[in-house]
């Protein structure tokens, strides 16, 4: 239970700590506005074509009889609009991840260097190109291990009583689970922490990853608030992974310490 609390005072320090840096804050907003004018279009797309879709993938209702054909094809379609959403909020953290690379490795190793006891961050010394195609594998690979649990999950939903209660609870652990994975991420992949190292380490500390992502899984439901939570959680995941990786990290703005001894007479 120790580690749940941990989980979650991570994430209000890495808000705590955009907070006390606009012009961060500001750069790391965004890669979350662009992801979700993407994301919103696709939906829209959806509602609109959707039913064409459905009807055209599934021809053998054309002969049902009135009202049958219309109620399959409308459940279908709602159907697929609620997977749509929920795989939406799956991998809005992986494509945000990914168009905002650059944004977000700015802003974790700017948080490395403002705890670090000796204001240093781990670099990574492989090309830019390089550390992108390295995020997007990375990115599919668990965003398709997501996928998976978004339609067992999905599938569960309609198991009476159990469909309408503890699957939903289990759905936010999971989404909690994936989403600090992919925010963590930028933080050890600097630190040439491969993506199954990763997970190992993550499954080491599930109740400190569960009190990180899970309250923040429940966030990003509300529309809008992922886009101005990205930046933080950044932060706060940076944060996390010195903990996991065994890091010494100062409390408070040790960079603003550091520049006040510097400046000192």
């Amino acid at each position: 239970m120790r580690d749940l609390g941990a989980g979650f005072r991570y994430l209000l320090k890495g808000q705590k700590w955009v907070g006390r840096h606009g012009r961060q804050y500001g750069f790391g907003l965004l890669p979350g506005l662009i992801t979700l004018v993407l994301y919103a279009g696709a939906l829209v797309a959806l509602a609109l074509w959707g039913s064409g879709l459905i009807d055209w993938a599934t021809p053998f209702a054309d002969d049902w009889a009135d009202p049958w054909a219309g109620l399959f094809r409308g459940l279908l379609t709602a159907v697929l609009f609620a997977l749509a959403l929920l795989l939406c909020v799956l991998t809005f953290t992986a494509m945000t991840l990914l168009v905002g690379q650059p944004f977000y490795e700015s802003l974790s190793e700017r948080v490395d260097r403002d705890v670090s006891p000796d204001g240093t961050a781990p670099e990574s010394d492989l090309p830019l190109w390089r550390e992108l195609w390295i995020s997007a594998r990375d990115s599919l690979r668990i965003v398709a291990r997501a996928a998976v649990w978004a339609v067992l999950l999905f599938a569960l939903g309609f198991v009476p009583v159990a469909g309408q209660t503890v699957v939903p609870v289990i759905g936010l652990f999971v989404t909690g689970f994936f989403l600090t994975e992919e925010l963590t991420a930028v933080a050890l992949q600097r630190r040439g922490v491969e993506v199954r190292d990763r997970l190992a380490l993550l499954r080491s500390r599930k109740t400190l990853v569960w009190g990180f992502g899970t309250p923040l899984a429940l966030a990003f439901l509300v529309p809008f608030v992922a886009v101005f939570l990205m930046p933080g959680a950044v932060a706060g995941a940076t944060l996390m992974a010195r903990d996991l990786t065994g890091e010494d990290t100062e409390d408070g703005d040790g960079a603003a310490k550091r520049q006040e001894d510097v400046n000192a007479p």
